[in-house]
């Protein structure tokens, strides 16, 4: 008799049972296989938090196919999701069979990997555990404050608001900060002020722009140019000026890469690269850690994507360098591997950053035996990823002052790329992101060289309101909020 293995998913049991060859018969729990019925009394806090779950049609006939399988096994091996949702699967699938009397000599163990490759999986059934109790009870508390919140609260939102969606810990919450950030927006009163730039020349008669900083030897502030009259008066003393190079300051910067993906900034990088919203993220996320068809052969082709932990696992880490000084030769390589801490306070860590399981599966080589969406989700873990362990970008940056003999001060500034580094392979995208004066390159210019003045202009501006929140925006909050888990 065959020993058995539960996993969550058809596609994961597919992938595992290859695996694992004819010795195990892999079996799917088709996800949750029982919950708390929506009635009065599913949980009671007066008897200690006590819970009467029920499994529906669904869960009964595939509970009554694993109990089916079960018997007669010497061991059952739970290998659901390597977090908190996996372990309470776990938990109702043995406490189900239990019922059904389905256990009689049967060893129970827990199996977990963080990625679905052969390697990993046959490392995993080498070392099985007993089932996470903390963790469970993690779960169970979690799920009754659901029930507890959602169950009290939905009726009364139901009956006020007929035709709204359910009241819940998360999602309150959420809603929240969408209706604070709207009556932000409301009681916002813009206020008007006025930059002044001149276009200028070196003396070879190369262009560039600067911006007005000091007006009659003051110092201006945002909304000291507050008016038409004001903006028209510090133009005119532009116009008039005689100007030079006072000062030339040269810097250069490094920029360095950013972390590899966790749950949150997947999503919100998702979203703003991508178009996704969340659910299509973990999603087509899921789909790609489940297994994909290469070459004949079932491959996952990332770890587990629902984690808060940006570490990577060492051996990991030696192949990106590999990959690294292969793809983009030694200059793109730090002298050592970059290690990252997550920055979050109630980070778990218990899981590796989302990562490629192969870094020489690289997108160009798989994008043909994916589907658009896995395709491209594909190609932004593999960059960042990879970008992660690559060399720092550098910037020379620099900043020109024109001084008048009247106290006007006008400021130049910009940057050139000095060294790509990781920017070679990967960009991140920002929610704000505006016009930046340092990305500006400016001519080569010296102390003391004379500045033609060629036109000068007084732009209108008006401060704007906090933005409503993106999808990726809002992530972003309740990330800083500590808002929810990976899995939610």
């Amino acid at each position: 008799m065959t020993d058995i293995v539960v996993v969550e998913s058809p596609s994961k049991a597919k992938t595992i049972n290859k695996y694992l060859g004819d010795k195990y018969t892999v079996l799917a729990s088709f996800g949750h296989v029982r919950d708390l019925p929506p009635k009065d009394g599913s949980v009671r806090p007066d008897d200690d938090f006590a819970m009467s779950w029920e499994a529906d049609e669904r869960g009964q006939k595939h509970m009554a196919a694993i109990a089916k399988a079960v018997k007669g096994a010497k061991t059952l091996y739970l290998a659901t999701d390597p977090d908190r949702e996996g372990e309470a699967i776990s938990w109702h699938v043995r406490a189900m069979l239990e019922d059904k009397n389905a256990l009689k000599g049967v060893n129970v163990l827990r199996v977990t990997f963080n990625e679905i490759t052969k390697t990993a999986v046959k490392a995993a059934m080498a070392a099985p555990r007993e089932l996470d109790q903390p963790l469970i009870e993690a779960y169970l508390a979690r799920r009754a404050l659901d029930y507890l919140v959602g169950f009290t609260l939905s009726p009364v939102l139901w009956r006020k608001l007929p035709g709204s969606k359910s009241a819940g810990r998360v999602q309150s919450v959420s809603l929240r900060l969408i209706c604070e950030r709207e009556a932000e927006i409301e009681v916002f009163k813009a206020r008007e002020y006025w930059t002044v730039e001149g276009g200028f020349a070196t003396p070879s008669g190369a262009p560039f722009a600067a911006k007005l900083t000091h007006y009659q030897g003051k110092k201006l502030d945002q909304f000291d140019l507050n008016n038409e009259a004001k903006a028209l008066a510090a133009k005119a003393a532009v116009q008039a000026g005689a100007f030079e190079v006072s000062a030339v300051e040269k810097k250069r910067s490094k920029r360095n890469p950013p972390p590899p993906f966790i749950t949150s900034t997947l999503q919100q990088e998702a979203s703003r690269k991508l178009g996704f919203s969340s659910q299509q993220t973990m999603r087509t996320a899921q789909q790609l850690y489940e297994g994909v068809e290469i070459g004949g052969e079932t491959v996952g082709l990332i770890t587990y994507m629902r984690t808060d932990g940006v570490q990577l696992a060492k051996e990991a880490v030696l192949a990106m360098r590999e990959q690294i000084k292969s793809e983009f030769g030694p200059d793109y390589l730090p002298g050592a591997p970059r290690e990252y801490i997550s920055k979050s306070k109630n980070a778990q860590e218990a899981h590796e950053a989302i990562r490629p399981t192969d870094i020489t599966l690289v997108p160009a080589r798989v994008a043909k035996m994916l589907s658009n969406d896995q395709a491209r989700l594909y190609e932004l873990i593999y960059k960042r990823a990879l970008a992660c362990q690559m060399q720092s970008a550098e910037l020379d940056q620099t900043a020109v002052d024109l001084n008048d003999s009247k106290g006007q001060i006008l400021r130049a500034t910009g940057s050139v790329l000095a060294f790509d580094g990781f920017l070679k392979l990967y960009h991140e995208d920002q929610d704000d992101a505006s016009d930046d004066d340092d990305a500006r390159i400016l001519p080569p210019i010296n102390k003391g060289d004379a500045a033609k003045t060629n036109k000068v202009e007084a732009t209108q501006h008006f401060t704007q309101p906090p933005p409503r929140y993106s999808e990726a925006s809002l992530v972003k909050k309740m990330e800083e909020l500590g808002i929810g888990r990976p899995s939610t």
